[in-house]
């Protein structure tokens, strides 16, 4: 049995454990989840839900909906059912599956369409890239194979119905692939809200959200400062990361 660490998401609104050693989560399905656009009934897919942080926090912020995530690793993708369990979050299911193989889950319809709102935070390491010793953290950090982001892209957005949403969170150097395989999948009216580490540095992290079907123009959001130049979390990113609050106007 590996060793697992006791934490929390949301100051402490949600209970979860992730494995000690190897990938550790971050801020992206904090983020992810803050900003998708979900109503309560709605059905959600997340590729790579890791320990399921996302659709944990989705699911705390919206009631009612229903959540499938898929995960590579079975170690990963049973502690995430079991972070769902603890949690009391009974519509929330944790497969594993490697993409692009969705619809041999049964709640992937073989047709596709079922979600009405599929997000992810793909692996994007470069391929040249530093394997890690641990077989978790490459799995979730590096990219295998060339067209990787464009396979995720078009495995998720697949399964969303028209008009429904497919939202990424990647680095900036990623965003003219991103857009590229949206456009090229029939993901339109993209909109990029950029996260700055604080004022007055580059954005690392971006989310990339599209339409299915959308055929509306690109937009740069205004996007949040998440640090304060002390170091602490601004306003803006204490109400999404503590409160569990919505990014409005995404």
């Amino acid at each position: 049995m590996e060793a697992l660490s006791d934490g929390t998401l949301l100051d402490g609104r949600l209970r979860y454990r992730q494995f000690r050693d190897g990938y550790r989560t971050g801020l992206e399905p904090v983020l992810m989840a803050a900003s998708i656009p979900a109503r309560p009934g709605q059905r959600i897919l997340e590729g790579g839900c890791g320990a399921g942080a996302g659709l944990m926090c989705l699911a705390w912020r919206v009631a009612g909906i229903t959540g499938v995530g898929v995960e590579r690793d079975p170690r990963t993708a049973a502690l995430a059912q079991a972070n769902f369990n603890e949690n009391g979050l009974d519509r929330l299911r944790a497969h594993c599956a490697t993409l692009p193989d969705l619809p041999a889950i049964p709640e992937c319809p073989a047709q596709g369409g079922g979600f009405d709102h599929a997000f992810a935070n793909p692996p994007w390491h470069r391929t040249d890239a530093s394997a890690s010793p641990d077989p978790r953290r490459d799995i979730a950090r590096r990219v295998g194979a060339h067209d990787m982001l464009n396979v995720w892209v078009r495995s998720l957005g697949r399964q969303v119905r028209h008009h429904g949403t497919l939202t990424l969170a990647l680095p900036a150097a990623s965003l003219d692939a991103a857009i590229a395989s949206m456009r090229a999948h029939g993901i339109g009216s993209i909109r990029l809200l950029p996260f700055w580490p604080k004022a007055g540095r580059p954005a690392r992290i971006v989310l990339v959200r599209g339409r299915v079907g959308g055929r509306g123009d690109a937009a740069l959001l205004a996007g949040i400062t998440l640090h304060r130049a002390d170091g602490h979390f601004t306003p803006e990113a204490e109400a999404i990361l503590r409160e569990g609050g919505a990014l409005d106007g995404v």
